[in-house]
C-alpha cells in the first residue's frame, strides 16, 4: 500500500492472536480507537464460537438469533448472500468496526490494513497495490480517489496467504463499501475459479449483489475485471509493506 501524504500520519503493526493489522491514521488517538474496537469485537466473537461449535468450521450459511451479537448478525448476511461460510468474513467485518471507530473519533484519513483486506476513509489518493506472488502480474495498484466513504478493497488467494480456497487463483479482488460483504465475495469468487475460462461464469455471481462495485480476478497471466474498477495503474509492490505476522 503506497500513500501519497502531504501531512505527517501515524502507522502501526498491531497483532491479536490471529488478527494482524497495519493502522494509519493522523492521531494516535484514532489508532488506539481502532485497537480497542478489535480487541471488544475479538471477544465477542470468541465468546461465540466457544458456545456454538460449527460456527468457526461452517462453510455454508449459518443462522444466528435475534440475541446473538452484532458482529455475528453482519457476519452470517454477508456470507449468505455470497452463499459461504461466515468466517468467510472475519476479516474485512473486523478492519470494517476498526474502521468506523477512527471515523467516530473524528478522523478524516484512516486506513485498517486486516491482513490485506483492506478499509479506507481517506481526503488523500491512495495507491492499493495487488500482491499476486507472480512476477507477471504483480506489477500493479488501484488508485483510490479521496472520498467521504468507506471504500473496502478484500483480496483472497488460492495461491498466497492463509486464505481457504476451493480455486486455484492468484488473487481475488473486490471492492465495496462494506467490507464483510467484499470479503465474503472474494472467497466466493476464489472458491469458482480454478482455469481462465471460469472467469466470466464466476463473475456472474456478483449480478444481484448491488453493494459491490468492482472486482479482479487474477489467475497464472490472466486477468478478469468486472464492474466500475478504479484506475490501475503500474506499481511494484514492496514484499515488505504486506501486513503479516512478525
Amino acid at each position: 500500500m503506497k500513500i501519497n501524504q502531504d501531512t505527517q500520519l501515524i502507522k502501526e503493526h498491531f497483532q491479536l492472536k490471529e488478527t494482524i493489522v497495519t493502522l494509519i491514521a493522523e492521531k494516535e488517538a484514532y489508532i488506539e480507537a481502532a485497537k480497542n474496537e478489535i480487541q471488544k469485537q475479538r471477544i465477542e466473537l470468541e465468546n461465540y464460537i466457544k458456545k456454538n461449535k460449527t460456527f468457526r468450521a461452517s462453510l455454508i450459511p449459518f443462522n444466528y438469533s435475534k440475541d446473538d451479537p452484532e458482529i455475528i448478525k453482519k457476519m452470517c448476511d454477508s456470507s449468505e448472500k455470497l452463499n459461504v461460510g461466515p468466517m468467510a468474513t472475519v476479516a474485512g467485518v473486523i478492519a470494517e468496526y476498526a474502521l468506523k471507530s477512527m471515523i467516530s473519533k473524528g478522523a478524516k484519513h484512516a486506513i485498517v490494513d486486516n491482513g490485506g483486506d483492506i478499509g479506507i476513509y481517506s481526503n488523500k489518493t491512495i495507491s492499493v497495490g495487488i500482491y499476486t506472488g507472480n512476477k507477471k502480474t504483480n506489477k500493479f495498484a488501484i488508485q483510490v480517489l479521496p472520498k467521504n466513504e468507506i471504500i473496502g478493497i478484500c483480496t483472497s488467494s488460492g495461491k498466497v496467504g492463509h486464505s481457504f480456497s476451493f480455486g486455484n487463483t492468484d488473487s481475488v479482488t473486490v471492492i465495496s463499501h462494506d467490507l464483510s460483504i467484499a470479503d465474503a465475495a472474494a472467497t466466493a469468487l476464489g472458491n469458482l475459479v480454478n482455469i481462465k475460462n471460469d472467469i466470466k461464469t464466476a463473475f456472474k455471481t456478483l449480478g444481484e449483489i448491488r453493494e459491490i462495485s468492482s472486482a479482479v480476478i487474477i489467475i497464472n497471466d490472466w486477468i478478469g475485471l468486472w464492474g466500475d474498477i478504479p484506475q490501475i495503474m503500474p506499481l511494484n509492490v514492496p514484499y515488505e509493506l504486506i501486513t503479516r505476522g512478525r
